[in-house]
C-alpha cells in the first residue's frame, strides 16, 4: 500500500491493489473505506447488510464496519482508505455532501453504480494521487484536494440516481413512511411490531416490504439506526460514554457498552481511541 503517516506514526490515506483472498477475508478497518471496481461481480457485505453488485461501481464503508466480499468473480479494484483525522467528512458535509450520502446511511446501497466514461474520470484521480505517492516528499494538501474530488464527483452520481429514481426505481411509500417512523422514534420503539402497528399493517408485511426495499430486515435497520446514532455521537461529541448511554436512553453505560460491542465488535471507547474525535466535536460548542 502507499500511504502517508501523521509524525506520530497513525495511518491517514491510503491507496492499494488488493488481491481477491484479501477482498474475500472479513476485516474490520478504522479507516473509511472506498472500493473501485471496474469490473467484476459479486457480493458485498458490510456488518450484517448484504448487497449483490456487478462493476463498474464504487463500494463504500465506514470505520469499523466488518466487511468483505463473496461469490466473487473477475474482480478487479483499487482500495482506497483515508482516516476522519485527514479528511473530516462532517467538517466538509457543504462541498462534498458525501456523509449520509454515500457513508452513515442505513437506507441507502453502500454501493455508486458507475458509467464506463465515470470509470475513466476515478482511475485518472488515483493515478494522480499515485504519482503524488511516488514524489519525495507528498503534499497533503494535493491529495486531499483528490479525495475531496473523488468523494464530490461520487456523491453527485448517487445524488443523481436518487433524483432520476434509478437508486429505487419502484418507491414504495408505506417504506418511506417506515423509514420517516423509524427515524422519529428509534430511541423509543424497538421492535418490528411496534412500527407495524402504527403503518397498521402485520409484522410479516413490513418485514417482507422492508427486505425487499432495503434490502435489510426491519430488527436490522432499527438496531443500525440506534448504533448509527450511537457513533455519531462517539466521534462527533467529547460526552462521556455515560453521558451518551443516557442520551440513548440505555439503563447504564454497561448495557450500552453490551449492546454496542454486539453489534460492532467493539467497545464504544475502542471504536471512539479508533476514529478519533472528530474537529466538529469543538466547532459547534
Amino acid at each position: 500500500m502507499k500511504e502517508i503517516r501523521d509524525k506520530s506514526g497513525e495511518f491517514l490515506l491510503g491507496l492499494k491493489e488488493p488481491q481477491e483472498d484479501i477482498l474475500c477475508t472479513p476485516a474490520q478497518f478504522s479507516e473509511y473505506t472506498v472500493y473501485l471496481v471496474p469490473e467484476g461481480s459479486g457480493i458485498f457485505h458490510a456488518d450484517f447488510g448484504a448487497f449483490p453488485f456487478t462493476g463498474p461501481v464504487l463500494l463504500f464503508s465506514t470505520p469499523l464496519q466488518t466487511i468483505y466480499i463473496d461469490e466473487c468473480r473477475a474482480i478487479k479494484s483499487n482500495l482506497l482508505q483515508f482516516h476522519s483525522d485527514f479528511y473530516c467528512i462532517e467538517y466538509h458535509r457543504e462541498e462534498v455532501a458525501c456523509n449520509g450520502l454515500l457513508f452513515n446511511n442505513i437506507y441507502l446501497d453502500p454501493i455508486v453504480p458507475l458509467s464506463p466514461q465515470d470509470v475513466k474520470v476515478f482511475e485518472l484521480l488515483l493515478m494522480q494521487m499515485d504519482d503524488e505517492f511516488m514524489q519525495p516528499q507528498p503534499s497533503e494538501i494535493v491529495l486531499r484536494a483528490y479525495l475531496q474530488l473523488f468523494l464530490a464527483k461520487a456523491s453527485s452520481i448517487k445524488m443523481n440516481a436518487i433524483n432520476t429514481d434509478q437508486d429505487k426505481p419502484q418507491k414504495d411509500e408505506l417504506m418511506e413512511k417506515f423509514r420517516t417512523l423509524l427515524n422519529q422514534h428509534f430511541l423509543d420503539l424497538h421492535k418490528p411490531s411496534d412500527y407495524a402497528s402504527l403503518l397498521a399493517i402485520s409484522s410479516d408485511t413490513l418485514t417482507r416490504r422492508c427486505t425487499k426495499y432495503f434490502h435489510k430486515s426491519p430488527s436490522l435497520l432499527i438496531q443500525e439506526r440506534l448504533i448509527l446514532e450511537a457513533k455519531k455521537q462517539l466521534h462527533l461529541t467529547r460526552q462521556s460514554i455515560k453521558e451518551i448511554a443516557y442520551n440513548l436512553k440505555f439503563q447504564d453505560e454497561f448495557y450500552f457498552s453490551r449492546v454496542f460491542k454486539k453489534f460492532t465488535k467493539v467497545s464504544p471507547q475502542t471504536f471512539r481511541d479508533k476514529t478519533g474525535i472528530s474537529i466538529v466535536a469543538d466547532l459547534y460548542k
